[in-house]
């Protein structure tokens, strides 16, 4: 019955325990045996298990009896990286109530901080949860106090678990069916369902995870996409489940399930669609989520270059799966053709970089990752530009409008200064500080361009791990930037341009050429590695020509003879410097990405 669903989902900072914490929920309605469970067990693709991370937020159906009534719980499990926070945002919209989950250790962290402004937009219960009770260090009283000064959530009524050993983990449930309110909607009212994940089956084609808001989804009933104007017919319907799915005939009102149309594409079911009935359609649409949009573009290439259609193939099958993920064809001199692709973030380029290469057994080289950036043209036009070799001449540049982002960092006091010092050195500007006990929450607007190399990197290093830290896109702002190119005997190498703010080229181009000149082999002829902006050189380093003993042969006779032969020489090289070609070896490419 309705009146006995609960939809929720797990929100917390990475590492915070929501996947554990899922397994113990699993176990404890007896949805798994205990010979089927392993750890992480909505975590089912291999990256997840070895990095240890959530990457695709997961649903399953249990059962649960209280007080001898029988209760449905739908429980979704969602990542908690930032570059994968669009999975939350989309799960949050098909739930009634969240389980925010603290740390008793670390307390509240800059992505629990995120989470809940998301879950507050989509107004659901949100109930406390302090995990991890069972460490020496378990501080639960002050994580909570925390919580209700940093969020300004109500904390009174709260639980306290350890999800690793099972502690609290039944009050826990009993809580979730008394505090999280039990879905709305008209069950006698026209189908009205919302896609809210989709994926692709090698045995069942496309299928879709829906949460219906009226009527029901029937075996055999014909769907219409709101959106796309699409219709197909139901095939068969699931409830969803880590391990053995159960066929259902019918998904009711308020319900979760699976959807599957058999379709070789998804290209008719979009993720954020309302699913109604053909014959008797609902008159209005559900409000859905916005479309995932990609900051960070990066140029993946297949080294053997004969892979160019292996690559498309297989970002057409990962599309499927995460749509999140753009891309569309480029070609470089110095790499061949390739993609040009919108990622997320760095971790997310990482993560789908990795499944190419493992799920499709393809070899990629990445370019260095950029943003994307608006140029205004002195006739007024403007562009978009996401490749930097794109970025038109300066005469014809009136301003380049560079991508900004609010950062959130949670960070000791201790640390405080070397943290001040690293968001000044990437151009940040501070919004706000406030102390929480020992730590301190900044707020910045930091240049999308500087966080997207090394930022988070260098912070932790800085922070030795204790920094957490989060960001939303706000907009674009009036930037003075220059394009840096790298030019290696007189010919600019297309994949190493990268933009950059003009009080850094000349550091940043003597960087560049200072390493191309240890990793280009040498040649009979020398050869100079240069950077520019425009025309103009600003660093350059020279790669010495191999020497070749060419007066060997003459053991005797005039010097005049041994002359000849060396200007024969210099005239040879004089003349190869001219029309001669360097191959700029791929370990090039790796190592200035990591300048």
């Amino acid at each position: 019955m309705q009146k006995n669903i609960r939809n929720f989902s797990i929100i917390a900072h990475i590492d915070h325990g929501k996947s554990t914490l899922a397994d113990r929920i699993i176990q404890e309605c007896g949805a798994i045996s205990d010979r089927e469970m392993t750890s992480q067990v909505m975590d089912n693709m291999d990256i997840e298990k070895e990095r240890g991370i959530t990457i695709k937020a997961q649903s399953v159906r249990l059962n649960y009896t209280l007080d001898g009534e029988k209760y449905v719980l739908n429980l979704i499990d969602t990542p908690g990286h930032v570059d994968f926070s669009y999975e939350v945002s989309r799960s949050l919209a098909s739930s009634e109530g969240a389980l925010l989950i603290v740390d008793s250790t670390q307390g509240v962290e800059a992505q629990t901080i995120a989470n809940v402004y998301i879950a507050m937009d989509n107004d659901l219960e949100l109930l406390p949860v302090v995990n991890k009770i069972d460490l020496p260090s378990a501080d639960p009283m002050r994580v909570l106090g925390e919580v209700e000064e940093a969020i300004g959530l109500d904390c009174t009524e709260h639980n306290l678990i350890s999800a690793k050993t099972g502690l609290g983990v039944k009050d826990l449930i009993e809580s979730i069916i008394k505090r999280v309110p039990a879905p709305i909607g008209d069950e006698t009212a026209p189908t009205k369902a919302l896609i809210y994940d989709s994926w692709f089956d090698n045995y069942l084609g496309a299928l879709a995870l829906v949460r219906v808001y009226d009527g029901s989804i029937k075996k055999g009933q014909t769907l219409r996409m709101m959106n796309t104007k699409v219709e197909h017919q139901v095939l068969s319907l699931m409830y969803p489940h880590p391990i053995k799915r159960q066929d259902t005939l019918e998904i009711k009102t308020g319900e979760i399930g699976i959807v599957v149309l058999g379709l070789k594409t998804l290209d008719g079911i979009a993720v954020g669609d309302t699913m109604t009935d053909a014959k008797n359609p609902t008159s209005e649409v559900i409000d859905g989520f916005e479309p995932a949009k990609p900051f960070v573009f990066a140029g993946l290439y297949p080294i053997e270059t004969d892979k160019f259609e292996d690559l498309r193939e297989a970002l057409n099958k990962l599309k499927l799966n995460d749509s999140s993920i753009s891309f569309e064809p480029e070609s470089s001199l110095a790499l061949g053709s390739g993609f040009r692709t919108g990622f997320l973030g760095m971790l997310h380029m990482e993560v789908i970089k990795e499944r190419l290469e493992r799920e499709f057994d393809l070899d990629l080289i990445a370019t260095a990752p950029t943003v994307v950036y608006e140029v205004l043209k002195r006739d007024g036009e403007q562009i978009i530009i996401q490749n930097p070799s794109e970025l038109p001449e300066p005469n014809y540049i009136d301003t380049i409008f560079e991508p900004y982002v609010k950062a959130t960092i949670l960070v000791p006091d201790e640390f405080l200064g070397n943290v001040i010092k690293l968001l000044n050195d990437k151009r940040g500007i501070q919004l706000k500080m406030d102390y929480l006990g020992a730590r301190v929450l900044l707020e910045y607007d930091i240049p999308m361009n500087e966080i997207v190399m090394d930022f988070y990197d260098k912070l932790k290093s800085t922070t030795k791990g204790y920094a957490s830290f989060d960001y939303e896109p706000v907009g674009f702002r009036p930037g003075n930037l220059k394009k840096l190119d790298v030019r290696v005997a007189g010919d600019i190498v297309d994949a190493l341009s990268i933009i950059v703010p003009e009080d850094r080229a000349v550091s940043r181009g003597r960087e560049f050429v200072k390493a191309l000149k240890e990793l280009i082999p040498r040649q009979l002829f020398e050869v100079a590695v240069q950077a520019s902006i425009g025309s103009t050189i600003i660093a350059r380093e020279t790669v010495k020509s191999m020497g070749k003993n060419v007066t060997a042969k003459c053991y005797g006779g005039d010097i005049t003879r041994k002359r000849k032969l060396l200007e024969k020489q210099k005239a040879g090289k004089k003349r190869m410097k001219a029309i001669g070609k360097v191959n700029v070896p791929q370990e090039a490419f790796m190592a200035v990405l990591k300048i």
